[in-house]
């Protein structure tokens, strides 16, 4: 993979499924691409940055040391994005992503983001659409689990 992001991952990820090819490419030319290696952190815990990650290829784990161990809260995979909260709201990480094998990151900074909206209103409201969607998507994934967790521990509505 080269320095700048493919437009066809883009597209089809969680981040720019509303967009068409030509808007991608807008997209690409303000994000920015990192390779890790396996191990590898991307962000930590409690950072400050507010950059925004789409996975385009590989794993990622997520992990939070509020758990007291290293263990895999959720492993991301090709086309989901991570940080959309501190990406929108400016707030510390409240999770570290760590790369489980080698993986390749787009990422985009909140200012490039917001110059868009000068030239290309469009193309900020399609993506805000779509980290409203993420978000909730997120939410309902956590909601499932913690129904599943509360069946098992109430031995209810399934088999256990």
């Amino acid at each position: 993979m080269g320095k700048q992001p493919d437009i066809e991952i883009i597209g089809t990820s969680t981040l720019g499924n509303e967009l068409s090819l030509k808007e991608c490419g807008v997209v690409a030319n303000i994000m920015e691409v990192r390779h890790l290696n396996d191990g590898e952190f991307l962000i930590n815990e409690s950072g400050h940055e507010h950059t925004l990650f789409l996975l385009a290829d590989g794993k990622l784990d997520v992990i939070s040391s509020k758990q007291n161990n290293d263990n895999s809260l959720y492993a991301m995979t090709p086309g989901e994005v991570a940080g959309t909260r501190a990406f929108v709201e400016r707030t510390p990480r409240r999770a570290s992503l760590r790369a489980a094998g080698n993986a390749t990151i787009y990422m985009l900074e909140p200012t490039p983001f917001e110059e868009l909206l000068k030239t290309r209103p469009d193309i900020v409201y399609k993506m805000m659409r779509a980290l409203f969607r993420i978000t909730h998507e997120n939410l309902r994934r956590m909601n499932r689990e913690t129904a599943q967790l509360t069946n098992y521990i109430n031995k209810s509505n399934g088999r256990y």
